[in-house]
């Protein structure tokens, strides 16, 4: 009887019945296909954004280009970058259901987000602050109790302000160009977010010295890049490719190429954050 079953399971593994298949990995995926597709903000100046010859560019853009030419070291065979825009919505339910290999743009590391999909070791550090007007009076969070406050619906900045304002009238929209339109149109008061993203919305306004960001940090907000879960191969494949570039000093060049003095958006790194950063990249 017992080599009845025996026979009987072998042979619906035979005919791929009910027995569970494995899954692919993503490694085994680019090296069938020969191509790294990740997900990316079109915005996020500096990190990834669509410059005027209709490139993407960025920060995060050279980081996926890094992990793209390691790859191809690593499988011995062409590896093509392919990049979809995401937004602040779409861009976990894609890592989740795998539509994407790696998403790598602005997103911060939460541990609700770690819920749901992998995090890398982390490339950059900011917080949020608040965008306003010259002239506004506002010079913190204090000033905008039962005022209209703009912020992304989601976003760590949004949910920071009602922590740390709940009387602000928070209105939310689903871009930054969208909510910097709405505060140059007098339609809120401030705009909430990274205040490296809002650097990099002055960076590219008509009136610069219109504005200015005010008040202390709500939240930090440390960028990494996500990966699929369950896949650890691959997490470890992308914190290797940024731990070899910072043991090389290629990531601080990276940097400074687009937050140096010449940069597009200036943000010097603090030598805590030089350091903390060194500090990731593991012994070999």
């Amino acid at each position: 009887m017992k080599r009845c079953i025996a026979v009987g399971l072998a042979g619906i593994l035979l005919l791929g019945g009910a027995a569970p298949v494995l899954a692919e990995t993503v490694l085994e995926k680019i090296r069938r296909t020969g191509v790294l597709t990740a997900g990316t903000r079109g915005t996020s100046i500096p990190f990834a954004f669509v410059n005027e010859k209709n490139e993407w560019i960025g920060f995060s853009i050279d980081l996926l280009e890094a992990i793209r030419a390691r790859l191809e070291k690593k499988l011995g065979k062409p590896t093509r970058l392919v990049k979809k825009e995401v937004t602040h919505e779409t861009r976990i339910p894609l890592v989740v259901n795998r539509t994407i290999d790696v998403e790598c743009g602005s997103t911060t590391y939460t541990r609700g987000r770690d819920e749901a999909v992998d995090f890398s070791i982390n490339f950059f550090f900011t917080g949020t602050q608040l965008l306003v007007k010259k002239g506004s009076g506002i010079k913190g969070v204090a000033d905008v109790a039962g005022k209209r406050v703009g912020g992304i619906p989601g976003s760590t900045g949004e949910k920071a302000l009602r922590v740390a304002q709940p009387k602000a009238d928070v209105v939310t929209f689903q871009d930054n160009g969208a909510g910097f339109l709405a505060l140059e149109q007098g339609k809120i008061v401030a705009y909430v977010q990274d205040s490296i993203l809002l650097a990099g919305l002055l960076a590219k306004a008509r009136n610069p010295k219109d504005y200015e960001v005010v008040g202390d940090l709500l939240s930090k907000d440390p960028y990494s890049c996500m990966v699929p879960e369950n896949d650890s191969k691959w997490r470890d494949f992308v914190n290797h490719t940024f731990m070899e570039l910072i043991d090389s000093g290629k990531l601080f060049e990276l940097y400074d190429k687009w937050f140096g003095e010449r940069g597009v958006v200036p943000y010097p790194m603090s030598e805590k954050v030089r350091t903390y950063l060194s500090m990731q990249s593991m012994p070999e």
